[in-house]
């Protein structure tokens, strides 16, 4: 039998040790490695091949996002399971647009994790019932905004706030400091406000806001 190869990246150290006690007694998962922040872990990918990575969000020095964007840019077939104690839609649709296969919150059962971890490894994405539920209820509650060039894109209304910010004049620690977020996660949103919306500079992000976000 080959075994589920787990590299488990999260600061907290009884974290890492309850991880890797829920393993204990499943014969096709097995712990190669464990790093209490992103940079270590980026530096352990350079020499292990994980079959699932299970990423903290809220780390040290690099965000958990940026690391999932990290370690996509260098291996689009990385398979990542975010382990989080946050569930909110922004940051489970920012962990996927990254490149997160699933989003597993930390407060469910052992039994669940062990299949979150197993679906991941075949490619399946992972999602639980409670936060897909939360996903469909913030895409209902979602304004659509329209570019001129292409009427089926739209921003969340995460994506509307931080455009509004940033045409305002705002950098990205501020625009970070009032929405109580990780200046990476802004950066994030930034970048993804871009790809929608067809375009390549701040500077014509800004002119959209202008033209389709300002109220008189």
């Amino acid at each position: 039998m080959n075994k589920i190869k787990i590299l488990i990246v999260d600061d907290h150290p009884m974290m890492r040790e309850a991880l890797q006690t829920a393993f204990e007694g499943e014969d096709d998962l097995e712990m190669i490695g464990e790093a209490p922040d992103a940079i270590k872990a980026l530096k352990m990918l350079e020499t292990l091949k994980p079959d699932v990575i299970l990423m903290d969000m809220l780390l040290p020095e690099m965000s958990g996002l940026e690391a999932i964007e990290r370690i996509i840019a260098a291996d689009p077939q990385s398979k990542i399971l975010v382990l989080s104690s946050m569930e909110d839609e922004e940051r489970v649709v920012a962990a996927i647009q990254a490149g997160a296969l699933g989003y597993f919150p930390k407060t469910a059962p052992r039994t669940y994790l062990l299949e979150a971890i197993r679906k991941v490894a075949d490619g399946v994405p992972y999602m639980p019932a409670g936060i897909t539920l939360k996903l469909f209820q913030g895409l209902r509650r979602s304004k659509i905004v329209q570019p001129a060039n292409d009427t089926r894109v739209s921003l969340t209304p995460r994506q509307q706030e931080i455009l509004f910010l940033l045409s305002e004049g705002n950098s990205d620690g501020e625009i970070a400091s009032l929405l109580h977020l990780e200046e990476s996660t802004v950066r994030t949103h930034l970048h993804h406000i871009l790809q929608r919306l067809g375009l390549r500079t701040r500077a014509q992000a800004i002119a959209y806001a202008h033209q389709h976000l300002k109220t008189d």
